[in-house]
C-alpha cells in the first residue's frame, strides 16, 4: 500500500521532516503533498483530511484512513516493518523511551533553535536551559557507534532534526557527539530533503535570526543554473521525461537537463544527494 503524506516547509518543518524520514529512510514508497507553514492552501488540504488535526505531517491511506502524529505514525508503519525498530527486546523498549522523550521534551532546545537548514550562525548564545537540553541528549547518544542501535531505526529519525539545530546554530557538544550528527549530515535521505527546501526557496517569515552566517557543511561540488548549453542528457535523470530548455544546469562542469527547474534547483543544492544524477557526472 502506497500512503498520501502531507508535510510543511522542508527547511523548517521538523516534524514533517521526521514524517518524511519514516518513509524515505526505509526506502517505503509514498506520494508527498508539500504545503508552506500556515498558508491557506494547508489549512484546505488537511480539512479535506477526516483526521480533525490541523497539524504536519498526516498520512491517509489509499481507503482513506488517517493516521496523525509522528508517534502514531512511526507505529503505524512498523507494525508492518517491524525492522523499523531494534530487534532485541531491551534495545526496543530504550529506543522507543528515546523516541518518547523527544516527542515529548527538549522545549528549551526546540524553542530557541528552531529547526532552519538555511543557515549556519556565528554567534548563538545557548541558555542554560538549552545547555542542560543538550547534555542529555549527549547521553542519550553516548552509547552511539553509528547509528544509534547500529541500524538506522525510528530513533534516528526522530533525532535527525536535533543534529540538524547543533549545526545550524553551533551548539557546543563533544566530539562524539558531532560524529554522531555528522552521520546525519552524511545521510543521503537527509542531504535530500534539504536540498528540496533551498529549491522551494521559500523563507518562512520570523525564522532566521539577525546574526552572521556560515556555509553549511558537507561536500562542494560546483553546480549552478544555467540559461542555454548542451546538455549531456536528453532525459531527465528522475523522471525519465524529456530535458526542457528552461531546466538546465552546470554542474561539475558539465551541462545536464532536467524536466522542470525544481529538479534542476535541487540538483544544484546538493549534487552528491541523488542517486539517478551520479551516472551523468562520472
Amino acid at each position: 500500500m502506497t500512503w498520501t503524506l502531507i508535510i510543511g516547509d522542508r527547511t523548517y518543518s521538523s516534524w514533517s521532516l521526521r514524517g518524511w524520514l519514516l518513509f524515505e529512510a526505509f526506502d517505503f514508497p509514498v506520494k508527498v503533498r508539500q504545503y508552506p507553514m500556515y498558508s491557506d492552501a494547508l489549512a484546505a488540504a488537511l480539512r479535506a483530511v477526516p483526521s480533525g488535526s490541523n497539524l504536519v505531517p498526516q498520512m491517509v491511506a489509499e481507503d482513506g484512513r488517517a493516521v496523525w502524529d509522528t508517534l502514531a505514525m512511526a507505529e503505524t508503519l512498523a507494525e508492518d516493518h517491524p525492522q523499523m525498530w531494534p530487534a532485541d527486546a531491551g534495545q526496543r523498549a530504550r529506543a522507543r523511551s528515546m523516541v518518547a522523550e523527544v516527542h515529548s521534551g527538549f522545549t528549551a532546545l526546540r524553542g530557541a533553535c528552531g529547526m532552519n537548514l538555511r543557515h549556519v550562525y556565528d554567534g548563538f548564545a545557548p541558555s542554560d536551559a538549552v545547555r542542560r537540553d543538550l547534555a542529555r541528549v549527549e547521553s542519550l547518544w553516548a552509547g552511539a557507534d553509528g547509528w544509534l542501535f547500529d541500524a538506522y531505526s525510528i530513533a534516528d529519525v526522530f533525532f535527525a532534526p536535533i543534529a540538524t539545530r547543533i549545526v545550524t546554530y553551533g551548539l557546543p557538544v563533544s566530539q562524539r557527539a558531532r560524529d554522531y550528527v555528522q552521520r546525519h549530515l552524511d545521510h543521503g535521505p537527509l542531504r535530500r530533503w534539504r536540498a528540496m527546501g533551498l529549491a522551494e526557496n521559500f523563507v518562512q517569515p520570523g525564522y532566521d535570526l539577525d546574526l552572521s552566517r556560515g556555509p553549511w557543511p558537507g561536500e562542494r561540488i560546483p553546480a549552478e543554473a544555467v540559461a542555454s548549453g548542451t546538455p549531456v542528457n536528453q532525459t531527465c535523470p528522475y523522471s525519465g521525461a524529456p530535458v526542457r530548455p528552461d531546466a538546465l544546469a552546470r554542474i561539475d562542469g558539465r551541462i545536464i537537463g532536467f524536466c522542470n527547474p525544481f529538479c534542476r534547483d535541487k540538483s544544484v543544492a546538493d549534487p552528491g544527494a541523488w542517486p539517478g544524477l551520479q551516472p551523468l557526472l562520472r
